[in-house]
């Protein structure tokens, strides 16, 4: 599956163990066995007995490590079949989303939606995929996410009201509003009562009180992307090479922090629909361009902070058992803690002397009490100089003295005890370095322990080999690690005291946390806070590197001198750009020219910047505006496919039909190559039959195409525009064989080269009799078809009226031009009509 970044080959699928024990990955077969809750794992094909699938490719792997969400869905039944509840909770992060929507038959939103959150595991109701009954939801997503764990549970756990009771058990009071909007949306509830008892089921703990930041998520503020949009696009994930940064997402990404990275890549993927957020973000962008002092000093504390939200997660989770790592965890969280509450004042600073709304209200956040309050407490219990430090032994030693002196004496003895370990090992290596003259020093690493390394050629060695009371020995080129019998023992002595410090440090650090608890939700804002000022400075850096311009927003798309923001990355200097101009009485653009003249290229750079517009991001461009699009649909095609084949155009039919039944007036679409996997004479009608159902819409189109007989539209319809990219021909130095020379520069009317075939057939060995018939053919043919769509003097009047109109219309929404200025204007497209009149009567005004 494409947004989860892991590879979706069915040969790369494997059946997960059922014994496995690992979380999120598999039930113990004794649970499965034992529980109620769980009905079992499935893939559920042809209705087979419960089943979980792993992606075992080396990307999927790692992709798949690192994602922690897991998503109940639910549908409706009966006259409710189409309404959707989901809830999502992310393991690193304690925000519970709800979602509810009423979806088509085709699941698009819900498809769409999965594919952001990129799940570890997705639950259903074990009735979606019962024997011979299995739902198309349920179908549907297994197809979509062949390598995602899957969970059914019984019907029963999706109950709206236990939904409802552990939302307000576990919604922090902050965010207690949600209760109003999801009090009636009982699939969300349903949802959400499954997904929080499964939680606390493979977790093996439970959130406290008060605790989570639930909020619900509806589908109207965000435009819709779908996956095979997104991949198209490029935005996460490059379709050549997974592993490089060539995407939008790449381009953008100059985050310091975990929770940054998130925001953008989910608001590249579900961009803004309000102007106004988009524009207040902008505003910000424009400040921090203009003051350096505030962007350097921003940028400076933000890149300090740690992942706040996984820190939530881990401070808010009550665990059922206490385990020597349970405590080490809790221990090694409160530090983190210490240390991000340590820099609110710095960002506070960094904030004082901002100007623009969001930035102000960011400050005014951070003068929050509750952040001195839990840090006093802290302070209280815990060293000053107690701090996070990059290095596991640096690390444990924070963890054993992070507890002030006198607090526990059992405790400070432990501690003396270890420190006296510690320092006996090391003279215990210093001794044996001194024994047997060889440069021996004292390591640590998580695994092994304190351990002997040296850096010594073997040929300094005796016999070239070690002292045999040394074991262990691993050697990489000169460097030698090893440990011996009596290091090995006063490791396990040295582990022993540790577990001894560590059980008395969490007793205390259990009781300092119940202390700050009620305090904590202030953590959520200021996660909020870092992660989207750590996209907004990523924004901010992109433009530094680039002449990126900042947007604007009105009922026209019109980008003056625009640019591919991918294709300056992988160049390493600026494109050809080109303009663009769609309103509301030229919404639908027919573009040709030959192939590789730059279609596609274009085509994804007009989505592209509409998105980076959309998500507050400054676009390449000399100017930009733009209009809000609610939908952005692609069916991209491959200049460069040579086979074509029932499978590519039955892929392209399901692509045009998605577009077709959810396109609106708001959409963006963008359709290229359509119906070149079937014959000339069908791909001509399928192309002509779709732009007529589309040129009903308002929404505007960018059709790209080789059928030229569909330019013949913009007769029949004068909202219509051709365009072009030219090409120049080139003779060789010999002078008998010519070739094309690309320009990528985009013209007004459609291309001239209009026999590419016939000049590919030229330079092939075909006889020249044989290519003399083609081209008398071709243009007998050619020629019948201008004469059918030749445009009347009153069609060509009609259009100049309906340009006009539409102009006018245009203005009187937008213009801010003083009264002389506008009269200018208005007689330019006096002018601009009588030109494209053939003659106009004696009464036109």
């Amino acid at each position: 599956s494409y947004f989860g970044d892991r590879s979706s080959c069915a040969e790369n699928t494997s059946t997960v163990n059922l014994t496995s024990s690992s979380p999120g990955q598999g039930l113990s077969s004794a649970c499965a066995g034992r529980t109620p809750l769980s009905a079992g794992r499935s893939v559920c094909r042809s209705c087979t007995p419960l089943i979980g699938y792993s992606a075992t490719s080396s990307s999927a792997v790692s992709a798949h490590s690192v994602a922690s969400v897991i998503v109940a869905v639910v549908e409706g039944r009966g006259l409710a079949r189409g309404e959707v509840g989901m809830a999502s909770i992310d393991l690193k992060n304690p925000e519970v989303i709800l979602s509810q929507f009423a979806d088509n038959t085709t699941y698009a939103k819900v498809i769409t939606k999965l594919k952001i959150l990129t799940p570890l595991e997705i639950i259903m109701s074990n009735t979606a995929c019962d024997a011979g009954n299995t739902t198309k939801l349920f179908s549907l997503i297994t197809e979509h996410f062949k390598n995602v764990t899957f969970t059914t549970v019984q019907r029963k756990y999706f109950n709206e009201t236990k939904g409802l009771e552990y939302i307000e058990q576990l919604c922090a009071s902050e965010f207690s509003t949600v209760f109003m909007e999801v009090q009636s949306k009982y699939y969300c509830l349903a949802a959400a009562a499954a997904l929080l008892k499964y939680v606390e089921f493979i977790q093996n703990s439970v959130y406290a009180p008060k605790s989570l930041k639930v909020r619900f998520q509806g589908s109207e503020k965000t435009a819709m992307i779908d996956s095979s949009s997104a991949q198209n696009l490029e935005l996460v994930i490059n379709n050549r090479d997974s592993r490089n940064g060539h995407t939008l997402f790449g381009v953008l990404n100059y985050t310091k922090t975990p929770g940054g990275s998130r925001k953008l890549r989910s608001n590249i993927l579900e961009p803004l629909v309000d102007a106004e957020t988009i524009n207040t973000r902008l505003d910000c962008i424009q400040e921090l361009l203009q003051d350096e002092e505030l962007f350097f000093g921003l940028q400076a504390v933000i890149s300090k902070f740690l992942d706040t939200e996984q820190l939530l997660s881990v401070l808010v989770q009550i665990p059922k058992q206490d385990t020597v790592k349970t405590a080490e965890s809790k221990i090694t969280n409160l530090i983190y803690l210490k240390h991000t509450l340590e820099l609110v004042e710095p960002l506070k600073a960094a904030l004082r002397s901002c100007n623009t709304p969001l930035l102000k209200a960011y400050y005014s956040s951070l003068e929050d009490t509750r952040f001195g309050i839990i840090l006093e407490k802290i302070t209280t219990v815990i060293n000053d100089d107690t701090r996070y430090t990059k290095g596991c032994l640096s690390m444990r030693t924070q963890k054993c003295y992070a507890v002030k002196p006198n607090i526990n004496e059992f405790l400070d003895i432990a501690r003396r005890t270890y420190t006296e370990i510690v320092d006996d090992i090391a003279g215990m290596i210093t001794q044996l370095a001194e024994k047997y003259s060889l440069p021996m020093k004292t390591s640590f690493s998580s695994a092994r322990g304190f351990f002997i390394q040296m850096n010594v050629d073997s040929s300094a060695l005796p016999n070239g080999q070690l002292p045999s009371e040394f074991t262990k020995i691993t050697k990489m080129k000169n460097t030698y690690s090893f440990t011996s019998p009596d290091l090995i023992k006063m490791n396990e002595r040295c582990q022993e005291s540790l577990r001894e410090i560590y059980h008395m440090t969490y007793l205390i650090v259990c009781k300092l946390l119940n202390e700050i608890y009620e305090h904590i939700h202030c953590l959520y804002k200021l996660s909020d806070i870092v992660s989207m000022l750590d996209m907004l400075l990523s924004f901010a850096h992109a433009c530094t590197l680039s002449d990126y311009v900042r947007p604007e927003f009105t009922d026209t798309v019109a980008i003056k001198q625009g640019w591919h923001p991918i294709l300056e990355k992988i160049a390493m200097e600026k494109p050809v750009s080109n303009n663009t101009y769609l309103t509301e009485g030229n919404n639908f653009v027919i573009i040709t020219g030959p192939n590789m003249s730059g279609k596609s290229t274009y085509l994804k750079q007009i989505a592209l910047c509409q998105i980076m517009a959309q998500i507050g991001s400054y676009v390449p461009a000399e100017y930009c505006s733009f209009r809000i699009a609610e939908q952005i649909f692609t069916r991209i095609g491959m200049d460069d496919d040579i086979e074509t084949n029932a499978s590519t155009f039955m892929k392209e039919m399901k692509e045009i039909t998605y577009i077709i039944q959810n396109a609106n007036d708001k959409s963006l679409i963008i359709i290229d190559e359509l119906g070149r996997g079937t014959s000339a004479e069908e791909g001509i009608g399928i192309c002509y039959a779709a732009c007529e159902y589309l040129l009903n819409l308002k929404a505007f189109t960018l059709f790209a195409t080789h059928f030229l007989e569909l330019c013949h539209i913009d007769a029949l319809y004068p909202n219509v525009e051709n365009y072009h990219f030219e090409v120049q021909h080139v003779r060789s130095s010999a002078g008998n064989k010519e070739k094309i020379a690309y320009t990528y520069t985009l013209s007004k009317g459609y291309t001239e080269e209009k026999n590419y075939g016939l000049k590919a057939a030229e330079v092939s060995s075909l006889p020249s009799s044989v290519i003399l018939d083609a081209k008398e053919i071709t243009n007998h043919i050619a020629k019948q078809i201008l004469h059918r769509q030749k445009s009347t003097p009153e069609m060509i009047k009609q259009r100049a009226v309906y340009h006009l109109a539409t102009r006018l219309v245009q203005t009187a929404r937008n213009s801010r031009l003083d009264p002389d200025s506008l009269r200018i204007y208005l007689k330019g497209l006096k002018k601009k009509y009588e030109a494209s009149c053939p003659a106009p009567a004696q009464n036109d005004e």
